[in-house]
């Protein structure tokens, strides 16, 4: 195949004129790492990271391959609403905040339509259908070949080309995601391209802070960051869904609680911690009933690591818990946490 001496320069510099390079040819074509062809792994970054994110309405949805078109209509939990706009996400939210992730059922209503990662608007007849997409979604994730979410490329961006049969170099100014996809994705393979660097992009896991990327290597490297970065976040969120599930179906006590160097369980030793569905938590005193029940609430978050946050009032033995503590290891029967502001501060519950 032929290739041309000076493609390092006509790629990796702002093209002032598209005349031809007959005359600048070399054997070495595609050594060049500014260069890129249709199946580049830059190429695939592009496109990956240019898909429609559908991850917006995960918690309706169940996938980030696809978002529903609304208007919907779904039933939670034998709750029935209609979702109009994106502002009703939060009914939506406030429903789901009142059961725990393994207490929820969303019944969707077919037909319905959805925009899939390649922009294009299909009809969803039945659950069936519903459930291909899904597997079919879970298929690309596996593979690699999903949208990538958690780097947003800002636009807009220009691309240098270079069309080995005309010989003639060119550019094109991407105004948007959507242009992007459609660009990278039908990019003839008889051609070359580059992007023109800097370019600058938002990843999330930073407080979607805005970098600067130079290079395709660059981008390659931000890009492994954010989906190692992601990967693990997922893993948290799994964690903290598994942990939400066995404090509701249990009842624990204080095994441990250290602070200053000193174990102070016993001051909790006749009491029982019940975590409820509704995000309540109650301590009742099992040798002296008549002892007021202490209230409070609690919530399982997950950022990187997960977060038990407990909240009790009108007591003072049990405000002294009022932290948001870090999950250092759980089971079935036994949670291990850790003050997330004081790594010295630790509090045990087992299962009773």
């Amino acid at each position: 195949m032929k290739t041309f001496k000076s493609l390092f320069a006509i790629l990796g510099l702002s093209i002032i004129t598209l005349t031809s390079c007959q005359d600048e040819v070399d054997v070495n074509n595609g050594e060049n790492p500014n260069t890129n062809s249709s199946t580049s792994a830059t190429a695939k970054n592009l496109e990956r990271s240019a898909m429609h994110d559908g991850s917006f309405d995960d918690f309706l949805d169940g996938t980030s391959c696809s978002s529903i078109i609304l208007p919907v209509t779904a039933t939670i939990n034998n709750t029935q609403i209609t979702v109009r706009s994106e502002s009703d996400y939060q009914l939506v939210l406030n429903i789901l905040g009142q059961f725990t992730s393994d207490a929820v059922n969303i019944k969707l209503q077919f037909p319905l339509k959805v925009r899939l990662s390649d922009y294009t608007q299909v009809t969803v007849a039945n659950q069936t259908e519903y459930n291909a997409l899904i597997s079919a979604c879970e298929t690309a994730e596996n593979q690699a070949k999903s949208a990538i979410n958690c780097l947003d490329i800002q636009m807009p961006i220009t691309i240098l080309t270079y069309d080995l049969k005309a010989q003639q170099t060119g550019s094109v100014v991407i105004e948007s995601k959507q242009e992007l996809y459609t660009y990278i994705n039908s990019f003839d393979n008889t051609a070359l391209f580059a992007i023109k660097y800097p370019i600058k992009a938002a990843v999330k896991g930073e407080g979607s802070a805005v970098v600067e990327i130079t290079s395709d290597m660059d981008l390659q490297s931000r890009i492994s960051e954010c989906l190692e970065t992601e990967a693990v976040k997922e893993d948290a969120s799994q964690n903290a869904k598994s942990l939400e599930n066995i404090l509701v179906n249990g009842l624990y006590k204080v095994d441990s609680y250290v602070q200053s160097g000193t174990d102070t369980a016993n001051a909790y030793a006749n009491y029982t911690i019940n975590f409820a569905n509704d995000l309540s938590v109650t301590a009742k005193n099992s040798v002296n009933p008549t002892l007021a029940t202490v209230n409070g609430s609690f919530k399982v978050v997950s950022e990187i690591d997960v977060f038990l946050n407990i909240t009790f009032s009108s007591n003072t033995a049990f405000m002294a818990l009022n932290k948001s503590w870090k999950v250092t290891s759980y089971s079935q029967t036994s949670i291990s946490l850790q003050s997330k502001t004081d790594a010295a501060v630790k509090l045990v519950l087992s299962q009773i």
